[in-house]
């Protein structure tokens, strides 16, 4: 009997039978593991539909999580044409796995992550036989692909995305965004307020804990790990940090991440001569890019302030938090709502002039940099996972007891 029959078979008789579906690598999503974790860790039966690096296997058992890759994933799409497609394929592969999975061992909840949000539709099949759906917005697709694709917000897609959103949360029984300025956004366009719940993406402490950094030289080590789209504002820190490097020649900035706006970052690099001190490394899995970030100096999260990158929640501000690592970060609307200048130091959003000053005057104050680790530690403990995981366990036991609730006077009115 496979490793993940044996699962199977003792979770069915302890918990839940729960699985999640993203369009992502599984081992890199934060906001994704951090669920999963901690309800196979209650004694839930979790399954994982998603994408795969190269090299990894098909399926794998991922503490106590069931994880089956349906493709591998590619995120330099240039095109919409492309970006499209390859989501498609995800959309009918998870479609039919789904479905087959549903019949063999009948879900209780189905936890479909977007982008995109019609992939809640892969869980039709399972809704019909009784699953609750929750739709978990990482992403608001509308604005997302406004500024991906440059698109006007009056345009025919955004238009049909505004559209697909409202349908796809038609389908769900229950909606999670990312934050609250987006929860409140869809409250208005899209979803009934008793329908949806804003859960931010608090650090795992099991992951984002203070182990001791190992680093021992001179260097002054700014660092970033993440995408690399246009508005993250890789650009704008790279130009600040040129101005810095004249004034701290020990200082490096260490980018770990991929994305579209990669080949233009290097050409930026190699245009200002910085190719020693710029540094660009693959995305890692989560629990290794914590111990990378532990021996950072300075954290740097420089989104441009249009309008997806004002309101959406950088998920590492937090997790550097934990790690005891300063973060200077834009004074984007979502950072300013969650935040103040004594856990983050804010600089104006894209002003690489004000970037630059920041920048110098974090590497050159070492108290300064103490004190916001410091404010900041005690930011993240009382914002941990560990403290609101009990928002997300409430809510999937509420939605079985409006499942038995809902079966109990069909019974009854069958009976009468």
């Amino acid at each position: 009997m496979s490793s993940q029959s044996k699962n199977r078979r003792e979770a069915g008789r302890r918990g839940l039978r729960i699985c999640h579906v993203v369009y992502s690598v599984y081992d890199t999503d934060s906001r994704v593991m951090r669920y999963t974790e901690a309800l196979a860790a209650r004694g839930d039966l979790v399954d994982v539909i998603a994408l795969s690096r190269p090299g990894q296997p098909r399926t794998m058992v991922y503490r106590g999580v069931n994880v089956t890759c349906m493709q591998s994933r590619e995120i330099d799409e240039q095109s919409k044409f492309s970006y499209l497609w390859r989501i498609l394929l995800f959309f009918f592969r998870s479609m039919v796995r789904l479905t087959w999975r549903q019949i063999r061992f009948r879900y209780d909840i189905i936890h479909v992550h977007n982008v995109p949000d019609f992939l809640v539709f892969t869980a039709l099949f399972a809704k019909c036989f009784g699953a609750r759906l929750i739709l978990d917005i990482h992403d608001l697709l509308p604005e997302l692909y406004a500024r991906k694709f440059e698109a006007q917000e009056n345009s025919l897609a955004v238009r049909i995305l505004l559209g697909v959103e409202r349908i796809s949360i038609s389908l769900a029984d229950h909606v999670i965004t990312a934050n609250d300025l987006w929860h409140d956004k869809l409250v208005h366009r899209s979803v009934a307020p008793a329908k949806a719940t804003a859960l931010v993406n608090y650090p795992d402490e099991s992951i984002f804990v203070m182990r001791g950094r190992s680093r021992r030289d001179s260097k002054f080590v700014i660092m970033y790990p993440g995408s690399l789209n246009w508005h993250q504002g890789l650009d704008l820190a790279i130009r600040a940090f040129v101005k810095l490097n004249s004034r701290v020649p020990e200082a490096e900035f260490h980018i770990y991440g991929a994305g579209p706006a990669l080949p233009e970052l290097k050409e930026l690099v190699k245009e200002f001569e910085l190719g020693d001190h710029v540094i660009f490394k693959p995305m890692l899995p989560l629990r290794d890019i914590a111990l990378v970030m532990e021996n950072a100096d300075l954290s740097v999260v420089p989104k441009r302030k249009d309008a997806f990158g004002n309101e959406a929640f950088s998920t590492k501000i937090l997790e550097f938090m934990s790690l005891g690592v300063p973060v200077l970060v834009a004074d984007t609307k979502v950072d300013t709502y969650y935040f103040n200048g004594e856990v983050v130091r804010f600089f104006c959003g894209g002003s690489v002039d004000d970037l630059a000053r920041c920048m110098l005057e974090l590497a050159t104050d070492a108290e300064m940099r103490a004190s916001l680790a410091r404010e900041a530690l005690k930011f993240a403990s009382a914002n941990s996972w560990g403290k609101k995981k009990a928002i997300y366990f409430d809510l999937i036991d509420s939605l079985l007891c409006m499942r038995s609730a809902t079966r109990d006077s069909v019974e009854q009115c069958a009976g009468e």
